[in-house]
């Protein structure tokens, strides 16, 4: 019995929150296994085997496994099920499409946003916004599991020699099909990989501020730009920056916070980083608990200051 982890991919490379999911699988103690469902995908199934740990790759190839398809891909990953006692999606957008129809499929409970892996049936995620943790036990026979990447170190992309395995891919449901994609291309780092994020939030008061402030301070650092939920909805900056509960969840090696006051459901996305820096002018702001460096100070003076000295 082994664990299955589906990979995110393009058809060409691996995916970063792949490798942290696999991290995850290895800690329930079963043999890893990772499916790679795409077309001409050779590549990425020959990534996924140099990845550590890794025990072997299951390669689907079929036109319609191409984008990804939520029910093309559940259908696909079902057929897989027998012999795997967990099967592991990273908490993405991809990852929380498809794991609900994997976990009805098979009639079973999915446990999600997983943070650590106590046993092989027992784990913990986070509820409340992070407030709190709880502990779940699963009785079911296949576990279906999606993984918060920032609760686990990335699995060594090197390292690994693992067999490919080519296997039958599964029908198209015809129940959908891929029209288009549209995506926001940026030098700059992705967002729930960068090491560095420099993230704004409503008190720069503007979207000519927020570029004209952060950008620069971001371009030194080689960082990613990120918002709060406040700053975005008052357009500000785009949906794709927004960092919290219902944006995305980064633990980067260094967070600064520039006029982010710190609400429950904004920690809840970044708390997890290494090193969090705020500056804040109000010494109350929530941010503050949180950080292990504090700036009180105003941001239209502090952060340019800040550039001219790096």
């Amino acid at each position: 019995m082994s664990a299955l982890v589906i990979a995110e991919h393009d058809n060409q490379s691996i995916k970063a929150s792949t490798l942290n999911t696999i991290t995850a699988a290895a800690a329930c103690g079963a043999p890893v296994h990772v499916l790679v469902a795409g077309h001409n995908a050779a590549a990425a199934a020959a990534a996924a085997a140099q990845i550590a740990g890794v025990a072997k790759v299951l390669h689907a190839d079929a036109a319609h496994l191409s984008d990804g398809l939520a029910e093309n891909l559940a259908a696909q990953v079902v057929a897989l099920a027998a012999g795997h006692t967990h099967i592991l999606f990273p908490a993405t957008a991809s990852g929380k499409n498809v794991a609900p129809r994997v976990a009805a499929l098979l009639d079973v409970a999915q446990l999600s946003d997983v943070t650590k892996v106590l046993s092989a049936d027992t784990f913990e995620r986070p509820i409340y916004a992070g407030n709190a943790i709880a502990t779940v036990q699963s009785g079911d026979a296949v576990k279906v599991i999606t993984v918060r990447t920032t609760g686990f170190d990335a699995a060594p992309a090197a390292g690994g020699s693992a067999p490919v395995e080519s296997v039958a891919a599964v029908a198209d449901s015809g129940k959908s099909q891929f029209v288009g994609r549209e995506v926001t291309k940026s030098d700059r780092p992705e967002l729930t990989s960068a090491k560095i994020i420099v993230s704004g939030g409503r008190a720069l008061g503007s979207s000519e501020q927020f570029d004209a402030v952060l950008t620069p301070l971001a371009d030194k650092l080689g960082a990613a730009l990120g918002a709060s939920r406040a700053a975005v909805d008052a357009g500000y900056a785009p949906n794709d920056w927004q960092v919290g509960q219902t944006g995305k969840i980064v633990a980067p090696q260094l967070y600064v916070a520039c006029g982010i006051s710190g609400a429950i459901q904004h920690l809840a996305g970044m708390k997890d980083s290494k090193v969090i820096v705020a500056i804040n002018k109000d010494p109350e702001a929530p941010i503050f608990s949180v950080a292990d460096y504090g700036l009180e100070a105003d941001l239209f003076a502090a952060v340019p200051e800040l550039v001219n000295s790096l």
